[in-house]
């Protein structure tokens, strides 16, 4: 399954949220050396209840809109987590 995400790096709070049809992921660690990018990755699988090496990030390590691959992630599931947002 894949998922698209809106990343906040250097965020004082972390948390995910939506935003319309976003998904929202703020992260305290900054975009330096990839830290925002595991951190990212941590927290999305944290979410989404799958062990942190299931969560691939596919696209957009250089950028704020990212592009990830969760595997073994149906629709249902992830319809679940949304709306725990």
């Amino acid at each position: 399954m894949r998922l698209t995400v809106a990343v906040k790096p250097g965020s004082r709070r972390p948390r995910i949220a939506r935003a319309g049809d976003t998904v929202v992921v703020a992260v305290r660690e900054r975009a330096i050396e990839g830290r925002a990018n595991a951190a990212v990755v941590a927290a999305v699988a944290a979410w989404l209840d799958v062990a942190p090496s299931r969560v691939t990030l596919e696209r957009g390590a250089a950028g704020r809109t990212k592009q990830l691959d969760v595997d073994g992630l149906d629709d249902a599931a992830l319809a679940a987590a949304l709306e725990r947002l």
